[in-house]
């Protein structure tokens, strides 16, 4: 249980520092491990390509906001649901955030990415 709540905190730390606080690089140095695989087809792998998606996300949208609502963690996996917003004012972004992590250190990441709809189906809500 101990490795799990580790896991949850060292995913949580990694986004927040580096969406939340624009500081992608101290995220990487500390919580990325000896390679970081991603799977978003639009995303090339590796820490340097993180660093630089995520310096041009916050140069494109200064005022992002990134509100992880939920986290959870089995094995060596930790998901995140957070709420994305680009710019004040705009509904946003549901995502699902999946991280493999190997001693501590996210080395792989997985994602689906869901405009939140001006009108739904039902009134659950996406979050």
């Amino acid at each position: 249980m101990a490795d799990l709540e580790r896991n949850k905190n060292v995913v949580v730390d990694y986004c927040q520092t580096a969406f939340g606080g624009g500081d992608p690089e101290r995220a990487v140095s500390e919580h990325f491990g000896d390679r970081y695989v991603q799977h978003n087809p639009d995303a090339e792998d590796g820490p340097a390509a993180f660093v630089s998606y995520v310096n041009w996300l916050r140069g494109t949208y200064p005022q992002l906001q990134l509100e992880i609502k939920r986290v959870m963690a089995e094995g060596d996996i930790v998901a995140t649901h957070p709420h994305l917003i680009l710019n004040p004012g705009e509904r946003g972004k549901a995502i699902a955030d999946f991280f493999r992590l190997e001693n501590g250190k996210v080395v792989e990441h997985w994602d689906v990415i869901q405009d939140i709809p001006e009108k739904a189906a039902n009134s659950n809500g996406m979050f």
